[in-house]
C-alpha cells in the first residue's frame, strides 16, 4: 500500500518504511509526525480524494533536521558594473514513514 501526501507545497509518494526528505516542519528528533493531507491511497482498490481522502492520514517519525546544499543565485548585467550574489540553504527534515491509515 502506498499514499500520495502533500506537504511543503510538494507532493510525495510514500509507503511504509520509506525515508523521505521534506521541507522543515516543527518537531524534534524521535517525535511523531502526522500528515493529514492525503491526496490518494493506492493498492488493490485505490482511493482518490477530491482533493483530500477523508479520514486518511500518514504517520511518520521525525529522524533528523538537516540543511540542503548551498544554492548560489548570481545575476550580472554586463558592461554595467552590476552584480548580485546571494546564497541560500533550505532547512530540511528527514522523516521515516511508519504507517498509512486509510478510511
Amino acid at each position: 500500500m502506498y499514499a500520495v501526501i502533500k506537504t511543503g507545497g510538494k507532493q510525495y509518494r510514500v509507503a511504509a518504511d520509506d525515508v523521505i526528505t521534506i521541507e522543515k516542519i516543527a518537531g524534534e528528533a524521535g517525535s511523531k509526525v502526522e500528515f493529514a493531507e492525503v491526496l490518494m491511497i493506492g493498492g488493490d482498490k485505490p482511493k482518490f480524494g477530491s482533493p483530500l481522502v477523508s479520514g486518511a492520514k500518514v504517520v511518520g517519525e521525525f529522524v533528523e533536521a538537516t540543511r540542503g546544499p548551498k544554492v548560489i543565485s548570481f545575476k550580472k548585467r554586463r558592461r554595467k558594473n552590476s552584480r548580485r550574489k546571494r546564497g541560500h540553504r533550505q532547512d530540511l527534515v528527514t522523516v521515516r514513514i511508519k504507517s498509512i491509515v486509510g478510511a
